[in-house]
């Protein structure tokens, strides 16, 4: 009786679990799907996940000549690889300092980040924008870069799990005579993988699809980023060609799945142990 209703329980979360995994996946599914059809397939009136005429290597060679896809590709590894090392190279330090040291700014310090969490990159936008014009320094990778190397969430993220280190583990490495620089580079740093590595999902994600920064600050096809770049595909000749499309925008979202399936269990760790679960 008992195995039974085991069995049950679980066969109906399974089946909950599989049918949300498929309303997630289904426009990917749709996009893989496009990528591969004519344009007479995906205007057709039967709705076929399967192309009737195969036209992948059509779309995909369309894709990489109608726009620099190596160098949008570039241009996202850059702008995102740096963001990431100046947000993990500010965060990390502040919150140490709030988590494990004791001063009196430390409540006033964590009130500001918790306001930061509320100002979105909208309301500075035109500010920053001003600010880059006047410095000569739209169309450039500090104006991709810049606005970002401070985020909030990460000292907010990585606050919460140094909390949860423990203290005798610090108080011995200052009676071996380790300075609280020395302390954040070997004993803070090397137990806060698992949180770097969730912040790095949450942060390559966000400003590798983000559209509405750079979209303002760059105009020239050097410095765009992948988003934009599919924007300059869909203004090029043909560019209402929706398989060839769909193939650079699979060609984009790629590296986004690989990196998130290669560091799948580092980042349900940190969300896990940064006590941010849903």
């Amino acid at each position: 009786m008992t195995a039974s209703a085991f069995s049950l329980g679980r066969l109906i979360r399974l089946s909950l679990l599989s049918l949300g995994a498929i309303i997630f996946l289904a426009p990917y599914i749709f996009m893989i799907s496009a990528a591969g059809k004519t344009q007479s397939d995906i205007f057709t009136s039967s709705l076929s996940l399967i192309p009737t005429h195969f036209a992948y290597a059509e779309n995909f060679a369309k894709a990489l000549s109608r726009v620099p896809m190596a160098r949008l590709l570039w241009n996202g590894v850059v702008v995102c690889g740096l963001i990431f090392l100046f947000q993990v190279l500010v965060a990390i330090p502040c919150a140490y300092a709030m988590a494990k040291l004791r001063f009196g700014a430390a409540r006033a310090m964590m009130v500001l980040v918790m306001l930061g969490l509320l100002v979105p990159i909208h309301a500075t936008a035109l500010p920053l924008y001003v600010a880059f014009d006047r410095a000569a320094l739209l169309n450039s990778y500090a104006a991709l870069i810049a606005p970002f190397t401070i985020s909030v969430f990460a000292i907010f993220m990585f606050l919460q799990f140094f909390r949860a280190i423990p203290d005798d583990l610090i108080h011995a490495a200052r009676l071996d005579g380790m300075s609280e620089l020395g302390i954040v580079a070997r004993v803070i740093v090397p137990n806060a993988w698992p949180a770097v590595t969730a912040f790095a999902i949450f942060s390559v994600v966000a400003h590798w699809n983000d559209l509405y920064w750079p979209l303002i600050v760059i105009s020239k096809q050097d410095y765009a980023t992948p988003p934009l770049g599919l924007m300059y595909f869909r203004a090029a000749e043909a560019g209402d060609d929706y398989g060839a499309l769909m193939a650079a925008t699979l060609i984009i979202t790629l590296p986004l799945v690989a990196a998130f399936l290669l560091a799948q269990k580092r980042f349900v760790e940190g969300i896990t142990m940064t006590g941010l679960k849903g």
